[in-house]
C-alpha cells in the first residue's frame, strides 16, 4: 500500500492526528478512538515501516512488562495534483522520536 492510500484510511488517521502532540501507547490510542486493539497494533505496525510513526521512548510497567509509546512523524500533510504528477509535502514533527530503529512487533 502506497503512503497515500495508507493516509486516506481511517485507522491509519485517528492513530496518527492522535499522536501528533503526545506520545501515547497502543492501548489509549485505541481506547481514544474506539478503536480494536488487534487493527491499532497492526496498523502501528504498518505506520512505523513507512516511517509515518515512531517509537517515542519505552516504559516499564509494575507487571514488568515493556510499554512502547507512539508519536507521529508528521505534523501535516498536503497533496497536490500537478501536470507533472502527484506531490505530497509532508511538515515534520519536530518533537518527534528520539528512538530510531526499534523494531515493532506484536
Amino acid at each position: 500500500m502506497t503512503i497515500l492510500q495508507e493516509l486516506a484510511d481511517a485507522i491509519s488517521q485517528k492513530i496518527i492526528l492522535s499522536t501528533i502532540d503526545t506520545a501515547k501507547p497502543a492501548q489509549q490510542i485505541a481506547a481514544d478512538n474506539g478503536l480494536p486493539l488487534s487493527s491499532t497494533y497492526k496498523k502501528i505496525r504498518k505506520l512505523c515501516n513507512m516511517k509515518l510513526l515512531c517509537v517515542d521512548r519505552i516504559q516499564i510497567d509494575n507487571s514488568g512488562k515493556k510499554v512502547f509509546f507512539y508519536k507521529s512523524k508528521i505534523r501535516s500533510c498536503q497533496f497536490y495534483l500537478r501536470q507533472d504528477g502527484p506531490l505530497l509535502q509532508f511538515e515534520r514533527n519536530e518533537a518527534a522520536c528520539v528512538i530510531e530503529g526499534i523494531r515493532v512487533s506484536r
